[in-house]
């Protein structure tokens, strides 16, 4: 009796502090952090593989010119004691002098996104802006340097509707439930209003190494190597300070729970490799894999492996002007709040359309979530002791979650591809 009279009152003072409590939020997947890697490396092929068909061009002209000129050499009557011959015709190798943009080169653009996929309508709203920002420089046609910030904009599904299980410590089953569309469904005073919207923010920094592996037999293949450098960090609508610090709870209802961990900060290390594999007129296409690791372990990260993300990219221009993309994907995700990588399916289809010589403006639809990680939804909140949830000291534990929206963007430069 005494202990159901205890799990009575731990269930009225964790409901009671629901209302209060901050949740953390972290929406997995549909993170492209590979962005400007790719499409930097995609320019240089383009250009590569453009010259050598320009050059292949001029050398056929230059053999259907000679060829006529021998055969107007045999028509006409020889001197005695003299042979007609015709002037050697050159072997032009495979161009390294078109390829990576070079001098300065820059994009930057803003961006606002909408919400879509099973999220509900409590508080659906449109996303917060962003921006993107990219300076390069070409040193010459094979080594280019890029920095780049670009920000992506999400709201994880399931965070405003469903209904959320309580755990208190020392109990192994639920006291209680919170309702995240702010109603009733668990009872008077059980209603929570999550606010998910979540920003993140990138920084990278790489190095495009164009090479041609195959140009001493006259194969026309360029490669681009990046080795590549990732800092990012979020900002949380639930947080209290405009940052990503919001309480976690790990593996609840026994784990214990972080009230000062960064849920959306990392670094890491990555080394990426981008070939052709399809190229006319109005399409074009690429395959990039990657090496990546993180510079150092954070959270409840249990291992430092090297992970493979790979990109496929293909597009197609039925105009100068207009270029239609789509990019599935398979990602890695790493967060202070993930035991084991995440790995991410998901994909980008834009269109985007050049309205001046230096404008564009450019529509994404992203969606996508981890495969190895637990169902959508938020699958606990945790407090360890009645003391804490009046305090407000609650946190929250989950499966992987998937996001998807649409983006709009409005920019001078070049359109960014959204690679991994």
């Amino acid at each position: 009796m005494q202990k159901t009279l205890l799990r009575a009152l731990a269930a009225v003072v964790a409901m009671s502090s629901i209302c209060s409590s901050t949740i953390a939020a972290r929406a997995d997947g549909t993170e492209n952090v590979y962005e400007h890697v790719v499409s930097g490396a995609n320019d240089g092929i383009r250009n590569a593989i453009d010259e050598w068909h320009r050059e292949r061009d001029a050398q056929k002209a230059r053999e259907r010119r000679q060829a006529a000129q021998t055969a107007s050499n045999a028509a006409q009557p020889s001197l005695p004691g003299t042979i007609a011959q015709a002037p050697p015709v050159s072997q032009q190798p495979v161009s390294e002098q078109v390829g990576l943009p070079q001098g300065l080169t820059y994009t930057a653009d803003f961006s606002v996104a909408y919400p879509f996929g099973n999220i509900g309508t409590y508080g659906k709203t449109w996303l917060y802006g962003g921006a993107d920002l990219s300076l390069g420089y070409g040193f010459n046609p094979t080594t280019r340097v890029l920095a780049s910030m670009f920000q992506l904009q999400h709201w994880p599904y399931g965070f405003n509707s469903g209904l959320a299980p309580v755990y208190l410590a020392g109990f192994r089953n639920p006291v209680g439930c919170a309702d995240l569309s702010n109603g009733n469904g668990c009872g008077p005073g059980t209603g929570r209003n999550v606010n998910v919207m979540t920003k993140d923010n990138f920084y990278v920094f790489n190095l495009e190494k164009m090479v041609f592996p195959l140009a001493h037999i006259g194969v026309p293949l360029p490669l681009v190597i990046s080795p590549v450098y990732v800092d990012r960090s979020g900002v949380i609508g639930e947080a209290t300070h405009s940052n990503d610090i919001v309480p976690f709870a790990f593996n609840p209802p026994d784990g214990p729970v972080f009230n000062t961990l960064p849920v959306r900060t990392a670094q890491f290390y990555s080394v990426a490799v981008t070939l052709p594999f399809l190229k006319t007129p109005k399409m074009f296409g690429t395959f990039t894999m990657a090496t990546q690791w993180l510079v150092h372990k954070n959270g409840v990260n249990s291992q430092n492996s090297w992970q493979t993300p790979q990109v496929l990219y293909l597009e197609y221009t039925p105009t100068k002007a207009t270029t239609l993309w789509i990019e599935p994907q398979s990602a890695r995700d790493y967060l202070p709040t993930d035991p084991y990588p995440e790995h991410v399916v998901a994909y980008f289809a834009g269109v985007s359309q050049r309205f001046a010589k230096y404008g564009f403006v450019q529509f994404v639809l992203n969606s996508g979530g981890p495969t190895n990680m637990g169902p959508d939804n938020v699958t606990g909140i945790k407090c360890l002791t009645v003391q804490q949830a009046l305090n407000s000291a609650c946190g929250i534990a989950f499966g992987g979650l998937k996001a998807t929206q649409m983006q709009l963007q409005l920019g001078i430069g070049t359109p960014g591809v959204f690679p991994l």
